[in-house]
């Protein structure tokens, strides 16, 4: 998370700056508090003030704590707020109700953060076909389904996974982003 390198991500082609994905660097014990994600938000449009930018919320926060921090990321100049919390939930059921208590933590953020932040919120981690359309009536403007799709092992897979998801949404405008 090197603000610098972004730019040159931007000189390359980028159209989209992320700061987030955050569930990579918790498995090594790597956490992001809400100041030092408001330091990289300022500091990546103060030398990016152009392009678009989304920027997670970390789960690790509670929920209110979520929510100020998505109100001062608007304030900072992000441009859509992703959320998170997959890994933060333990589901104890199989089938549907276990693939809900999944996404229970990130649909709550949603919920929280979209009726917060006069900006689009993008509802992700621990989603599936079942909870997109939750995430939708939830407040989000859009879903993040990378790892719906990227822990599968073949294309067919994948592919028959994005239509499953796309079927969910039929419905609701939005934008899965995969």
């Amino acid at each position: 998370m090197e603000p610098e390198l972004f730019v040159e991500a931007v000189d390359a082609g980028a159209d989209l700056i992320e700061i987030g994905n955050f569930d990579a660097f918790y498995a090594q014990g790597r956490i992001f508090e809400a100041k030092e994600v408001l330091e990289l938000t300022q500091k990546t449009r103060s030398l990016l003030p152009e392009i678009t930018l989304s920027v997670t919320v970390p789960h690790i926060l509670p929920l209110d704590e979520q929510v100020q921090l998505a109100e001062a990321l608007v304030k900072a100049g992000a441009d859509l707020i992703q959320t998170e919390g997959g890994t933060s939930s333990q589901p104890t059921h199989a089938g549907t109700l276990g693939l809900m208590e999944k996404a229970t933590p990130t649909l709550a953020a949603a919920y929280s953060i979209s009726r917060a932040v006069s900006i689009p919120v993008l509802c992700a981690s621990g989603l599936s076909s079942v909870t997109v359309p939750l995430a939708i009536a939830a407040g989000a403007s859009g879903v993040g389904v990378g790892s719906a799709i990227n822990q599968l092992n073949d294309e067919v897979a994948m592919v028959a996974a994005v239509r499953s998801l796309v079927e969910a949404l039929t419905t609701n405008s939005v934008v899965v982003r995969a």
